[in-house]
């Protein structure tokens, strides 16, 4: 299993995301300007996790948005009462063809909501089943491309309908991000060497983030470690560390926190604080290590997710290699009928 980085196709990857974002926001501006009261999220996985860094940051603005995110399944058995033209709802799916999601699509045809589709093709189901398709192109990166038009869609959109004053220097960042990405993986390939060393032997490990970099927790614990690693990763949310999981740590216990630069880092704080007091198996990855050359100082809190989601990946890329067992292995995805 090949471990080295290629800044290269990394780069290359985020080609048309780059310039699909220009559609995103205007298809987000266009939006505003029919007067939307509620705003849905709706994906799996990977994307739904994406999607719910965005509605942290919307909620901090919005007064004219009623947000919410739901996995694809439990949307269509619960159908919200208030499916109307004046309801947007995004579905993401990296292929485009995750069951769910397309059914959720379908579900919305028969409603007057107005459904923006974030994947890769537009010969997928999910593009075909939305109003507005918005494609990212065929790529490697589909997690943080996918996240990258969202994010634009949701900030024209937000500058229309609350006077969302960070939509420029959005946009301006999210043209940093993919090289701000790689700079990150690169900058944590050596610690990465003797990391993935230290937790090769371990079954369980535990992810924590706080507020939107919970997300990272979340991917690395569940589409990482325990999809393509078949490792016990639990996820846990900072604020509700000290409410139960703290009991299970002790000198022999692997922890990964995530901190960002929102307003929930005082939660990882304390969490990194006791971590280190009573466990000397603590991996910290902290966005404030990082550069993010050309990403304006107000929006490196907003993205910060993603670029911890990059520092991590030469961690994974090299666990696999111990466990020799290659992050694309699946047992049961794909393969059987579940």
């Amino acid at each position: 299993m090949a471990t080295d980085f290629d800044r290269a196709a990394h780069l290359a990857g985020f080609e048309a995301a780059n310039a699909a974002k220009y559609q995103a926001a205007d298809l987000g501006a266009k939006l505003a300007t029919r007067n939307p009261k509620r705003l849905y999220f709706v994906g799996q996985g990977a994307p739904n996790k994406a999607m719910a860094v965005v509605k942290y940051w919307a909620e901090r603005v919005s007064t004219a948005l009623d947000l919410r995110i739901y996995y694809p399944a439990e949307f269509v058995n619960q159908n919200p009462a208030a499916l109307d033209e004046n309801t947007i709802v995004i579905l993401g799916s990296h292929s485009g063809t995750t069951p769910e999601t397309v059914r959720a699509a379908e579900f919305l045809r028969d409603t007057p909501v107005t459904t923006i589709g974030i994947t890769q093709k537009a010969d997928s189901p999910l593009a075909k089943a939305v109003t507005h398709p918005v494609l990212y192109g065929e790529t490697l990166e589909g997690y943080t491309c996918g996240y990258i038009l969202v994010q634009a869609l949701v900030s024209a959109l937000l500058q229309g309908t609350d006077g969302w004053t960070l939509h420029d220097k959005i946009m301006s960042s999210l043209d940093a991000l993919p090289a701000v990405t790689a700079d990150a993986t690169e900058a944590s390939d050596a610690r990465s060497v003797e990391e993935a060393r230290l937790f090769k032997d371990d079954r369980v490990i535990y992810t924590v983030g706080a507020g939107p970099c919970f997300t990272t927790a979340y991917v690395l614990g569940v589409c990482v470690l325990m999809e393509m690693q078949w490792l016990h990763a639990q996820p846990l949310v900072a604020a509700e560390f000290f409410h139960g999981p703290f009991e299970v740590v002790d000198q022999t216990t692997p922890l990964i926190i995530f901190l960002g630069e929102d307003p929930s880092r005082p939660e990882a704080e304390r969490v990194v604080r006791f971590c280190q007091k009573y466990t000397e198996r603590t991996m910290i990855y902290d966005s404030k290590d990082f550069a993010m050359d050309g990403v304006d100082p107000e929006v490196r809190a907003i993205v910060a997710p993603f670029v911890l989601q990059a520092a991590v990946d030469r961690f994974t890329a090299r666990l696999a290699v111990w466990h020799n067992h290659p992050l694309s292995t699946r047992r049961y995805m794909w393969k059987t009928e579940y």
